[in-house]
């Protein structure tokens, strides 16, 4: 049973009257790794700011194992973060930079020397203790950022889109890396991230944002899979989101067809959205397609061919790995597995 470690309540945030943070509420468990994930401008780093004590929130309590602490100062949390710019000392070796921290708390210098080569097991990157910051590669200071911060054994890493700055190749290392590190070291990881995938791929958590609100939270799964509304469904991967009447109980019609599905607590003739993945549109024989349609565009995408198919007025965005030629009537199927009821406009 997981045990909650820190909960946002009722936190609001303004900035000279603009309110960037709107009635927040949230709770982390211990040994989680969490990610707040929206676009730019959401809330999702002044979420992360006040958690390290860099903001105070105008009005709400930040709770840490049961303790109000609005008013600790960061360099008094349990809680290091780790910068997108990853503020390392250029005028420092790799080894001081780890120490730093371990030396401003006097610790002595027998177990700051065990303690920062543990770290740089940990990351991948022993023997580099010599090396000078400014000599090593972007992926190189990440790991040595992230060294810095866990050598103070903090019980919660703060990552503010540490991987921004990382081609994408590298990023993806990273991201395993990440993941891995969060798994060994078993602290609690809360990580800022405007990137989908990143998110899906590392996160035992998602948050969703949008101005300011928490649009969803839950499982990377429940994320992509049962989008409460259409922010997060076109947020969180491609979508078709169609207009949509849910008839009764496990049957909606869309694109002028009649679908079952497995959603329920609509009421009757209820105006919904409909989501439907990319990935989850069978292509078929005209004949044998709930839908047809006309191809109008291919793109090869590498693992697959991202189609739009048009139906009826409506461009159908279709990921296969089967390619109909531009101009091909094709047939389109669904299961009821594939089709997602959202509320109406929410």
């Amino acid at each position: 049973m997981s045990k909650e470690l820190i909960r946002l309540r009722n936190c609001v945030m303004a900035f000279d009257g603009e309110v960037v943070l709107n009635n927040i509420n949230l709770y982390i468990n211990d040994h989680e790794f969490l990610t707040l994930l929206g676009p730019s401008g959401c809330g999702k780093t002044t979420t992360l700011r006040i958690l390290g004590g860099f903001e105070t929130p105008t009005s709400g309590d930040v709770l840490f194992d049961g303790v109000r602490i609005n008013d600790v100062p960061p360099h008094k949390r349990h809680i290091n973060t780790v910068f997108q710019k990853y503020a390392l000392f250029t005028h420092m070796n790799v080894y001081d930079n780890i120490a730093f921290g371990l030396r401003i708390k006097k610790v002595p210098e027998d177990e700051i020397k065990k303690r920062v080569s543990e770290v740089l097991s940990l990351v991948n990157l022993p023997g580099y203790e010599k090396r000078m910051a400014t000599a090593l590669s972007g992926g190189q200071q990440q790991r040595i950022a992230i060294a810095r911060a866990i050598v103070n054994n903090p019980r919660v890493l703060l990552l503010d889109e540490p991987l921004g700055a990382l081609d994408l190749k590298l990023r993806k290392d990273m991201q395993v890396e990440l993941k891995r590190i969060h798994e060994q070291v078993g602290i609690t990881f809360i990580y800022v991230t405007h990137d989908q995938e990143e998110a899906l791929t590392m996160s035992d958590t998602i948050v969703v944002m949008n101005g300011g609100v928490i649009q969803q939270i839950g499982s990377p799964v429940d994320i992509y899979n049962e989008p409460k509304n259409a922010f997060v469904a076109d947020f969180i991967g491609e979508s078709n989101i169609i207009d949509g009447v849910m008839e009764r109980d496990l049957v909606v019609t869309f694109a002028k067809h009649t679908f079952d599905c497995l959603d329920s607590g609509f009421g009757e003739n209820a105006p919904v959205d409909v989501v439907v993945r990319p990935e989850d549109i069978k292509l078929v024989a005209p004949d044998k397609g709930q839908l047809t349609g006309i191809v109008r565009s291919v793109t090869f995408k590498g693992v697959h061919y991202e189609m739009v198919i048009e139906s009826d007025g409506y461009d159908w965005l279709v990921h296969s790995t089967l390619c109909e030629p531009v101009g091909t009537l094709v047939g389109m199927y669904l299961i009821p597995d594939d089709i997602h009821i959202m509320k109406k406009g929410g």
